[in-house]
């Protein structure tokens, strides 16, 4: 079971980073069972960050690959050097490289996306290199059934697909071809859907909320292989209860990060345009959650890990 968390980008009050945070936040997610993290993605706001912070973050988190996690940086720009020097410079510091396709000026023939992608993977040949897929922010959709039978061909390093849509005819596709082979994996990217993934045989995921709720999503899915249906829908009906509250408070990405305060983990305020929770609006939503047993009983069996 690869669960992967999408780590927040912790930063000072003055929007520094915060490194010395890390050893920390790492601490917590491999003491509550996470497998690995993805760094520099969405959740991390690297469009809001320059370059050399995601030096310094994929270089903080390289040091906690001994803390037994395992390390995905998400190296992609819409400048292409820039990308090849992330993924260049990420030999030394991550496990596996992901790229999502340049979102400012559309890929809009699948025989470039994939030139991108190798020149990337490329760059760092030693490393697994993962497509991000996530046409709702990038803008770029093609059928990743088509793009994994190019990729495979062309990409020497290619290992699979962080895949973030709904398509679930093409998630299957993609599945089918990945067993075919026996050299790709697919890693689903959409925490609500968690459970509707599961008949497709995929064994891997990477989301934000499993920084908040890891051992829900576990019982989730021993509740599926035990075939007790019922019980693994209601779970994620409280995950999506989770995301919706928090999105309907301050928009997710700010509102997730915020809440991470719960556990012990002052992540620091959100990089416009996300917002940062109040501590009226932490206290609120602390309160909306304790009036439904089963979240609160789930943040209760989460390891805290304590302000020194």
């Amino acid at each position: 079971m690869k669960i992967i968390a999408a780590t927040y980008a912790p930063m000072q009050e003055d929007y520094s980073l915060n490194t010395e945070i890390i050893h920390r936040y790492a601490d917590y997610l491999s003491g509550n069972g996470v497998w690995g993290v993805f760094v520099n993605g969405s959740t991390g706001d690297f469009v809001s960050l320059t370059i050399e912070e995601r030096k310094m973050l994929i270089e903080a988190w390289g040091k906690e690959r001994q803390n037994s996690l395992y390390v995905i940086n998400q190296v992609g720009h819409t400048s292409l050097k820039e990308a090849c020097e992330l993924a260049e410079h990420s030999l030394h510091f991550a496990d596996a490289i992901s790229a999502i396709a340049p979102y400012y000026f559309g890929v809009k023939d699948l025989g470039k996306l994939v030139q991108y992608c190798r020149e990337i993977a490329g760059a760092a040949p030693g490393l697994p290199f993962y497509y991000y897929h996530i046409p709702v922010l990038s803008g770029v959709d093609f059928k990743m059934s088509d793009f994994i039978k190019i990729a495979r061909e062309e990409i020497p390093n290619f290992s699979g697909i962080k895949f973030t849509h709904n398509d679930l005819t093409d998630i299957q596709k993609c599945v089918s071809l990945t067993w075919e082979s026996g050299k790709e994996e697919i890693l689903f990217g959409i925490d609500e859907m968690f459970l509707s993934s599961l008949p497709f045989g995929i064994r891997g995921w990477v989301g934000s909320t499993y920084n908040h709720l890891f051992p829900l999503y576990r019982d989730i899915l021993e509740a599926f292989n035990r075939q007790d249906y019922r019980q693994a829908s209601d779970l994620q009906e409280k995950a999506v209860k989770f995301v919706e509250l928090l999105d309907g408070t301050a928009g997710f990405n700010g509102a997730g990060k915020s809440f991470m305060r719960v556990f012990g983990l002052d992540l620091g305020p959100s990089r416009f345009p996300h917002n940062t929770l109040s501590d009226t609006q932490l206290k609120t939503l602390l309160e909306e959650f304790e009036k439904d047993a089963v979240l609160n009983r789930y943040f209760g069996h989460l390891r805290v890990n304590p302000e020194p």
